[in-house]
């Protein structure tokens, strides 16, 4: 959030903390401000939209998600969000953070690695009623710059704790240790794209098998483990084309690891149905 080429200095509502709250009638970024960061941008922050009534729609990497009544929609750190061209819905929360601020939390919060591929989480109205209460608190918290950080901290890990919890609430399984071997797959897809790990290293790493990998990965995914890793990596290409982050597909296909451009050329059109240079032509 502190990123001058992304946000004004008075993005943070908070003198010690990058974090940012907005409701209808608090918080919003003029429209002349907006338009200097632009409509369409790559998150450098952890992103959250509360819808408490009403309906709208979410573009987050060239997806468009309906967000409605006591659902709330999350986009992470790099990922490309469009700003919706309607309003959301009558009455919402959004909230802004970055690492700094999420370094600063006392837990992680396996939600946040999305493993179960859905940015989309719908509460009961009980949970929902919780949900806005520490929305609210946060609110009230940030209506002061100078108020003391870990007070905005401690309700900040509340609320995670509330949207971790309604994640992973349909697929709770007892002694079920499947969803910790999935998200150590992400976790280590991600810190280890570019450079292709294999699946029998990945497995290693994780301690399972083979087999074992494949059949987590497919329970959660509804993919392979190999055509995983190949959707991620062709997903960060389109963000990068979809930014404006490559001058050729030479140059793109290195980027991310790939020694033969003709095969990424291929791969990237196996996966998307377009060339690279169709891809790109569309988004212009």
């Amino acid at each position: 959030m502190r990123n001058i080429n992304l946000f004004p200095e008075t993005f943070s509502q908070n003198k010690q903390l990058p974090i940012r709250i907005v409701t209808p009638d608090f918080g919003h970024l003029s429209m002349e401000t907006m338009g200097k960061l632009g409509f369409k941008r790559r998150l450098q922050y952890y992103f959250f939209l509360f819808v408490l009534d009403g309906r709208c729609q979410h573009a987050v990497d060239l997806d468009t998600i309906e967000v409605g009544k006591h659902e709330l929609l999350f986009a992470l750190p790099h990922q490309i969000q469009q700003y919706p061209a309607t309003k959301h819905g009558s009455d919402y929360y959004k909230l802004g953070f970055d690492e700094e601020c999420f370094s600063r939390l006392p837990r992680q919060f396996p939600f946040l690695l999305n493993p179960l591929n859905q940015q989309k989480i719908s509460f009961l109205p009980v949970a929902a009623i919780r949900l806005k209460a520490i929305f609210e608190i946060l609110l009230g918290l940030l209506s002061t710059a100078d108020t003391d950080p870990e007070l905005i901290l401690a309700h900040l890990n509340s609320l995670l704790t509330e949207i971790n919890t309604a994640y992973f609430a349909a697929d709770r399984k007892p002694a079920d240790n499947r969803i910790e071997k999935f998200i150590g797959f992400k976790l280590f897809v991600e810190n280890n794209l570019t450079d292709h790990p294999t699946i029998r290293n990945i497995a290693e790493e994780l301690a399972v098998s083979t087999d074992s990998l494949y059949h987590i990965v497919k329970h959660f995914s509804g993919i392979s483990p190999k055509e995983f890793i190949t959707n991620r990596l062709i997903l960060e290409a389109r963000r990068r084309l979809y930014y404006h982050e490559r001058t050729s597909v030479k140059e793109l296909a290195f980027d991310l690891g790939f020694n033969d451009p003709d095969y990424f050329s291929r791969l990237f059109k196996k996966v998307t149905g377009k060339t690279v240079a169709g891809f790109f032509q569309d988004l212009s």
